[in-house]
């Protein structure tokens, strides 16, 4: 039987003998000239099959960022949250709160005033799915576990475009619940966070201050900043900035009231006790029935991460 010779390879073929002798190489020197070639032609070959099936197969997922397309942009740089109120005990559960929201209960008023801070109503939005009022997989996550049904939402700014604002309420199934969504959000907000709705008059910048509040089975969150990004000066007062969007909280105080009556004792708030907003009539929804009054001793509780006031 005569044995077949062994075929080298094409590089082999085209680079040994006189060639390379020619070129003042010697035996060793030419052995690893054209290993060299084979191992740049496995390469080439290696290269052109990664790009073939990354084409095929798309481009890989990119990471959830936030607003603005850039990571971090539109996340503030401090959070803080605080528990319910005794007095909100009547809504602690959904069951005995069944109603849905509306935007217009939460977010009919156009302004929202305390002290010498106003906010006029830019954007509302009422999302049925909360995941679409959130960026982030593990807040999504957080919030199904939650319970949560409705996310409604209300952006705000001062006349003059300095000052943004926007409050967040979310339906959850309970205090619990609701509690414990707000201890998570205490890491969650480093990546992932609540969509700003979209305004050409205002926007969230580079820094922002958030607080939650947890309201029986109920979750507000609010979010203030400056539009142009800056960190609070000494003229700065983001209390009163915090205080103002939180009007929106009477929505909840009213659903007390429906289900339960006047109460008999304020309500203490649990932040700073100068940061406490005075009492003022709820907001009255345009074109709607008159809502009932939330009592003149029920305070809405002060927000926390206190800024030098103006």
């Amino acid at each position: 039987m005569t044995k077949r010779k062994r075929r080298s390879s094409a590089p082999a073929e085209g680079w040994t003998g006189a060639a390379l002798t020619d070129l003042g190489l010697d035996d060793r020197q030419q052995r690893v000239f054209v290993w060299s070639v084979v191992g740049a032609g496995v390469l080439a070959i290696a290269l052109v099959l990664t790009l073939t099936v990354n084409a095929i197969g798309g481009a890989p997922p990119q990471p959830a960022q936030a607003a603005g397309g850039v990571v971090g942009e539109g996340l503030p740089a401090s959070f803080q949250s605080w528990p319910s109120l005794k007095e909100l005990a009547p809504v602690q559960d959904r069951k005995a709160d069944a109603a849905p929201l509306t935007a217009q209960e939460v977010f009919g008023a156009r302004t929202l005033t305390a002290g010498k801070v106003t906010l006029r109503r830019l954007a509302s939005r009422l999302d049925q799915a909360c995941a679409g009022a959130v960026w982030g997989a593990d807040l999504a996550d957080a919030l199904a576990e939650a319970g949560c049904t409705q996310a409604v939402r209300g952006l705000y700014a001062t006349a003059d475009g300095t000052y943004v604002a926007q409050y967040t309420l979310f339906n959850l199934a309970d205090v619990a619940a609701a509690d414990s969504l707000a201890k998570s959000l205490a890491s969650l907000y480093r990546g992932a966070w609540v969509q700003p709705l979209e305004s050409p008059r205002a926007k969230f910048g580079a820094y922002s201050e958030a607080n939650a509040y947890v309201l029986g089975h109920y979750l507000g969150v609010a979010w203030v900043g400056r539009t142009d990004g800056a960190e609070p000066g000494e003229r700065d007062d983001f209390i009163m900035l915090g205080l103002a969007v939180r009007e929106a909280e009477k929505a909840v105080f009213r659903r007390v009231v429906k289900i339960a009556g006047v109460p008999s004792d304020p309500a203490q708030p649990p932040g700073p006790a100068d940061t406490t907003q005075p009492s003022e009539a709820p907001p009255t929804d345009p074109g709607a029935t008159p809502a009932v009054s939330t009592p003149a001793a029920t305070v809405i509780p002060s927000a926390g991460g206190a800024q030098p006031s103006r």
